[in-house]
């Protein structure tokens, strides 16, 4: 039964060792359960603990290979990550909702070496649990200080304070300031996305043509980072 336990978990895959989502840890607890029950009770056969531990995993494997396929099946069942400090402002209404308290908060930042909350541009709370911290650019926030104050004119500070709300520091051409973002998923393009960085499916295909693919169908995936990097690779390497 050991055997049987330790070959489940390496047909499905690294992933599972790798980090627990939902769907892996329910997985998980069930294989252990079933082998348990089989142990304890000897007068019954193996294959009363064999046949679903099997059905589980076929399951299991089903599941994950739709899983590549389907986002919105990828979603329901791992959830969407939370971000919880956009901006280096906390999301008390996040954090109340995924029952997150500040220890918690605290104890992850610690663990990568983070001080302070005030340090942290972004802190994203994955779906397995772990947090994923961007710490603030110090040049960046430097670099906007330092054209603050060599300013003359009140009306140039004035536009500029207004544009500034809208784009990204040093980068007046991409109105971004979130969180890098997937523009094309599995060829499939993200409108949504799209809308938030204010660019039309035009723009999105000249900037995958220029990376010399045609179709978004070819596409496995774009994105977008804070800084207006455009990331692209296409579902057959050759190209």
């Amino acid at each position: 039964m050991y055997f049987l336990v330790y070959c489940a978990m390496r047909v499905m895959g690294k992933r599972e060792i790798g980090k627990l989502s939902m769907f892996d840890l329910v997985v998980s607890i069930m294989l252990a359960e079933m082998a348990a029950f089989v142990i304890e009770d000897i007068d019954k056969p193996l294959s009363h603990g064999i046949a679903p531990m099997l059905t589980l995993i076929i399951v299991q494997i089903g599941m994950a290979f739709i899983g590549l396929k389907s986002r919105r099946l990828r979603l329901m069942i791992d959830g969407k990550p939370t971000v919880l400090i956009s901006r280096g402002v906390l999301l008390r209404d996040e954090m109340r909702k995924q029952r997150y308290n500040l220890d918690d908060l605290l104890q992850q930042l610690r663990e990568q070496n983070v001080d302070s909350i005030g340090d942290v541009d972004f802190a994203i709370l994955e779906t397995t649990g772990k947090l994923t911290v961007f710490p603030k650019d110090e040049n960046a926030s430097n670099d906007s200080n330092s054209s603050g104050s060599n300013s003359d004119s009140e009306g140039a500070s004035s536009s500029r304070s207004k544009t500034e709300k809208n784009q990204i520091y040093g980068f007046s051409n991409i109105k971004y300031e979130g969180l890098p973002l997937p523009l094309i998923m599995d060829g499939k393009v993200q409108d949504q996305n799209l809308e938030i960085i204010q660019k039309t499916r035009f723009w999105l295909k000249n900037q995958i043509q220029n990376n010399g693919i045609l179709d978004f169908k070819d596409v496995f995936i774009c994105s977008i980072d804070h800084n207006g990097k455009i990331y692209v690779s296409p579902k057959d390497e050759k190209k």
